[in-house]
């Protein structure tokens, strides 16, 4: 009986009829594998036409080499079915799913598979999972793409990846997501030079078309072409081969492009298009959601400019305007030919309990421009003086409560916009409550991380008969309550506002656990 094309066994096979047998007919690799119990190291003595397809050479060149299957029969601390990476020619990687059986001391039959598309449909899947955790939890784009950069470079396919945008193309790029390289402070400078010697640069044309470029075989390229002279060493770095350059689009508008760069024997084949395409889906849209952020941002800083003057005009301004009729009132006094010394005593009393009333609306209204020290002191001292401010102010006691042991760990700018949020709530309340009693109170959740802040007062929000939207801007048209909301959606929360069932009015914000800090972006290109 001759081996079948594809296959091979040495002499001596012949005299197992039945191994020979199962050889032939085995549509999966199956391979005849000499070597020790417990060993990873056993030696091919025969294989079948499936094994040597799989295995990516001929069958008469793989007798006599090393294997990684573990050779194993009826160890019940083992499964069934086992996975190992198979290292093919060309250097590409192959996971292969096997089972062993002793057929005789020393010898063992192996039955394996290719299982390698399987394997990485589930790597794409599960980074495409993670990335679109990161683009809803992130707090930085920064951190979100360098989180989507990560879960790319993290499949078995990819050895390095880039995330940049750009908004005009005169201008530079901003590398805001990377992974699987090293120093790249100087790339657009570095860059900025290959482009004035003429180099090809694919991604600009992917940005200009709008559609994914492939580039087989594209590091040999460049590392010979001396137009890319200055980005060699960068470019080195990673161990790749093909390239990819994937455009970023959101909305109808192209804004930026994702890199991959592929290692050495892996094809960018229709599967990781796919997943590429999948994958800048979620950038263009973190891209897109800081954009709307920053805008949303800078509407709150307006209306919060508009609420500040309008709170100076009605306080300060007016105050100033009474304590210069006051003043001139005493000078009428003092000019008249007989003055009475009580009721100038009574204008100037009058004219100091002004200025101190003002003082105190200007110190409180400069506390709200530029709140204590957050990063130093935190949001609980900063909120307590707030408190201590309004208190000053008017009659309304407010009561801070914070657990001792509380420790913050957001960024200073998260806990800006919580405080930002109990002034507003505080500010409501002196406007509108007719309450006497405020409590704030700071801690963590019930079911846990994450952050909660309430302030709950005694005025007539909750009272029945009492349409509570006027005298708080309840109404989800209110500029208030919009801003606070919108301070709470920024990082992930949710922000409740209501009367309560026995009277008052409770506004709760409750932040998750950060997924992460806010970064900087740095300006760089490529």
């Amino acid at each position: 009986m001759e081996a079948p094309a594809g296959a091979a066994w040495p002499p001596g096979t012949g005299e197992d009829p039945v191994l020979r047998a199962l050889l032939a007919v085995s549509a999966d690799g199956l391979a005849v594998v000499d070597g020790r119990p417990g060993s990873l190291q056993g030696r091919l003595r025969a294989l079948n036409a499936g094994a040597a397809q799989i295995l990516g050479s001929p069958a008469v060149d793989l007798l006599g080499t090393a294997v990684p299957f573990e050779l194993s029969a009826g160890d019940p601390d083992l499964p069934d079915r086992r996975r190992v990476v198979w290292a093919a020619p060309g250097g590409s990687r192959r996971y292969l799913e096997y089972r062993t059986l002793l057929v005789e001391p020393g010898r063992w039959a192996v039955w394996f598979s290719d299982v390698t598309g399987t394997v990485r449909q589930q790597e794409r899947l599960t980074a495409i999972t993670r990335a679109a955790s990161s683009v809803a939890d992130a707090y930085s784009l920064r951190a979100t793409l360098d989180a989507v950069a990560r879960e790319i470079a993290m499949t078995a396919s990819i050895a390095a990846v880039q995330i940049l945008t750009l908004d005009d193309p005169q201008e530079e790029l901003r590398l805001l997501g990377m992974a699987g390289f090293g120093d790249t402070s100087d790339f657009a400078e570095r860059l900025s030079a290959c482009r004035r010697l003429g180099a090809r640069v694919l991604f600009m044309e992917a940005l200009e078309r709008r559609e994914a470029i492939v580039s087989l075989h594209r590091k040999p390229v460049i590392m010979a072409d001396p137009l890319w002279a200055p980005l060699h060493a960068i470019m080195d770095a990673p161990d790749w081969d093909s390239f990819v350059s994937m455009p970023l689009v959101v909305r109808g508008r192209t804004l930026g492009i994702i890199n991959a760069y592929y290692a050495p024997g892996e094809d960018p084949g229709p599967g990781s298009l796919a997943f590429l395409e999948a994958m800048a889906d979620h950038a263009a849209v973190a891209i897109d959601t800081a954009a709307l952020l920053a805008q949303t941002r800078s509407r709150a800083q307006s209306d919060e400019r508009r609420r500040l003057a309008r709170d100076l005009h009605d306080s300060v301004v007016q105050q100033v305007f009474s304590m210069r009729m006051q003043a001139e009132a005493l000078r009428a006094q003092l000019d008249a030919p007989d003055p009475d010394p009580a009721r100038v005593r009574s204008g100037a009393e009058e004219l100091s309990s002004l200025a101190a009333t003002a003082l105190a609306d200007l110190r409180g209204l400069v506390f709200e421009l530029r709140p204590l020290d957050l990063a130093e002191n935190g949001l609980v001292e900063a909120v307590r003086a707030h408190a201590a401010g309004v208190e000053a102010r008017t009659r309304l006691v407010v009561e801070v409560q914070a657990p001792d042991d509380l420790e913050l760990d957001v960024d200073v700018d998260v806990q800006e916009d919580l405080y930002r949020i109990v002034q507003e709530a505080l500010h409501n309340v002196v406007k509108h409550a007719r309450a006497t009693e405020v409590d704030v109170r700071i801690a963590r959740p019930a079911h846990g991380g994450g952050l909660q802040v309430e302030v709950v007062d005694n005025g007539c929000g909750g009272d029945p008969g009492t349409d509570p939207a006027p005298r708080r801007g309840a109404s989800q048209g209110s500029l208030g309550l919009v801003s606070m909301r919108e301070r709470a959606e920024r990082w992930g929360g949710r922000l409740r506002a209501g009367p309560r069932p026995f009277g008052g009015w409770r506004v709760e914000v409750v932040l998750p656990a950060p997924g992460g800090g806010r970064g900087t972006e740095r300006r760089t290109g490529r």
